[in-house]
């Protein structure tokens, strides 16, 4: 990598300078589940800052990017205004482009895929679709079964999806996502 590095890269593709971070550390003092993360957010945009391939490295191969739940408590506490939810979803792209994604974290790549499949393909989100997809990529097939039909009683499930009206333009994001 030139010295410009990963940082360039991640500005040009999500308009974000990392360098912008002061580490006030109120992203980290703000995030749900900053201490199942093995780094929290401010460490992950200190190490971000070094530009250093090796920590980059690490990153890619963490559990935290994964974690990440996108509720942007940080972004409303960041005094500078970081869409930190937006690095990390580059950054998991950038982890299943390059193949380092951390070995605890399959069922979550696993539900991540499962429901990018069911916008993907219906525009919308289709719970049973997405169910069946998680369950057929995990083999986690009787885990919830209790509560399928209660929420089918409820009207929860709904048996046919519901699709978006302009699937041209939806496969064009798609497409244009690859």
């Amino acid at each position: 990598m030139e010295k410009k590095g990963y940082l360039s890269e991640i500005k040009s593709n999500t308009g974000l300078n990392v360098n912008r971070c002061y580490q006030c550390g109120k992203c980290s003092a703000g995030c749900a589940v900053a201490e199942e993360m093995d780094y929290p957010p401010s460490r992950l945009m200190r190490m971000l800052q070094t530009n250093n391939k090796e920590n980059y490295g690490k990153i890619l191969a963490s559990e935290t990017i994964w974690l990440c739940v996108s509720c942007q408590n940080c972004l409303t506490r960041c005094p500078m205004e970081i869409d930190i939810p937006r690095l990390m979803d580059y950054l998991r792209e950038r982890a299943i482009k390059e193949k380092t994604i951390n070995k605890k974290s399959k069922n979550i790549l696993s539900f991540h895929k499962a429901f990018l499949d069911s916008v993907k393909y219906t525009g919308r989100l289709y719970e049973i679709g997405l169910v069946a997809d998680y369950k057929m990529r995990t083999f986690h097939v009787l885990q919830d079964m209790a509560i399928a039909p209660k929420m089918f009683a409820k009207g929860k499930l709904p048996i046919i999806p519901e699709n978006v009206k302009d699937k041209k333009q939806l496969h064009t994001i798609f497409k244009s996502s690859h």
